[in-house]
């Protein structure tokens, strides 16, 4: 049965994340890669979609997001928004489309935008990063930030570990998320980083802090959406909730359907015409 008053089922747009953390209302986001997965998680009520470039692990099968294309993101961002009507979708700027180039940058995030139709792109980095989300923004594109661990630059980290544990890379940290605000950034997710930390940055960004293995004190969380549902069972890191065991549901069902059509049981008289 659906708890949703009229004003859950407006439109979500960057403005109103701004006035769900105003009032203290957190912000659900999950990741979508297709038509389908994205039409059960709109009318499922969640209020931000990401296509994430982790569609590079869970969708295509690679180890990092690092392989994933600048067209390949921009096809499941097709694909997503045909499923949409009320989340605000955010669509992610491939390795190599945006570091160090901000013209390219801007053209990147414009072919997003007119070819796909979602409404903002999410980009990894602070102050490295500043010419070309300055410029995105100055074309009118919404941005949102990415901070803490940035899987974009695993080959730099070298591991997935917790990010900003040390002084000076939190108060980089800390720097950069004011910085991505100050520059017009609607919103900023943090990744992987102690709670008291993304705590601290939600509460002095006026703007949104979305956490992933971020601790309870940001204004909303992000999943990938293949863990949380248990599709993907190959990663299981302490911040990841598992909200069902799909992998195990779907082997069960097609177990079932080679046991079926192995003993000659389907179609049945009544499945044939």
């Amino acid at each position: 049965m659906s708890t949703h008053t009229e004003d859950n089922r407006r439109k979500v747009t960057t403005r109103r994340l701004s006035e769900m953390k105003q009032r203290g209302e957190k912000i659900s986001m999950l990741t979508a890669y297709d038509y389908s997965s994205a039409k059960i998680l709109d009318e499922a009520g969640i209020d931000c979609i990401l296509v994430g470039d982790s569609a590079s692990n869970v969708m295509a099968g690679n180890m990092t997001t690092l392989p994933i294309t600048l067209d390949q993101m921009i096809y499941h961002a097709k694909s997503v928004m045909k499923g949409v009507n009320r989340a605000l979708v955010v669509v992610d700027l491939p390795f190599g489309s945006y570091q160090g180039n901000s013209k390219e940058a801007l053209a990147s995030a414009v072919r997003i935008m007119k070819e796909s139709h979602a409404e903002a792109v999410k980009i990894e980095g602070g102050e490295e990063i500043r010419e070309s989300a300055e410029r995105i923004l100055c074309a009118g594109i919404p941005v949102m930030g990415h901070l803490g661990l940035t899987p974009q630059s695993i080959n730099k980290f070298g591991t997935y570990n917790v990010r900003a544990r040390e002084k000076e890379e939190a108060e980089k940290l800390v720097r950069d998320a004011k910085l991505l605000e100050d520059i017009g950034c609607f919103a900023v997710v943090i990744e992987k980083v102690p709670a008291e930390l993304a705590e601290r940055v939600a509460k002095e960004l006026t703007i949104p802090v979305i956490g992933i293995g971020a601790g309870g004190g940001c204004d909303g969380q992000v999943l990938v959406m293949h863990d949380m549902l248990g599709i993907n069972r190959d990663f299981s890191p302490r911040f990841l909730r598992r909200y069902a065991n799909l992998a195990e549901v779907m082997t069960g069902a097609v177990k079932n359907y080679i046991s079926d059509v192995k003993s000659g049981d389907f179609p049945s008289p009544s499945e044939q015409y």
